[in-house]
């Protein structure tokens, strides 16, 4: 699903700090920030990053032997 035309914004766009993840939209694993599926739900579209909890069901795929 592509990134809608109108991605969601801050209620007050003055303060950067609204789209930082909540406590129970990530955690940390070996130092990388892992977002949860609430996180991705409150983003509202798939970045298609093939993310660990994405519940948009993207998964990339590994190319074929040639």
């Amino acid at each position: 699903m592509p990134p809608p035309d109108n991605p969601p914004q801050p209620d007050n766009p003055a303060d950067p700090l609204d789209f930082l993840p909540n406590d129970d939209e990530y955690y940390m694993e070996n130092g990388f920030m892992v977002f949860t599926e609430a996180y991705h739900l409150r983003r509202g579209y798939c970045c298609k990053s093939a993310c660990r909890h994405c519940p948009y069901g993207f998964r990339k795929t590994s190319p074929g032997p040639a």
